[in-house]
């Protein structure tokens, strides 16, 4: 299980209702269903970590290993 944080760059705050996913590196793993931040910028997946890229809507937000809590900023 790991947790995407979404937070404005331009002003620290949580994202909210921003369409979050991950593809994960390998032939097997393949990419989570979308999820959408919740009012504290939060999207929490079901999903084993390991490398990959985290998107948020539909753009490369993180690159690199996906564990525990990543936070990103758009």
């Amino acid at each position: 299980m790991f947790s995407v944080k979404v937070v404005w760059k331009s002003t620290g705050k949580p994202a909210k209702g921003k369409r979050v996913s991950a593809s994960f590196d390998g032939i097997l793993r393949g990419v989570t269903r979308d999820l959408y931040t919740d009012d504290d910028g939060n999207a929490d997946f079901d999903y084993d970590p390991g490398h990959g890229t985290i998107f948020v809507d539909g753009k490369t937000a993180h690159q690199g290993r996906i564990e525990g809590r990543v936070v990103v900023y758009v």
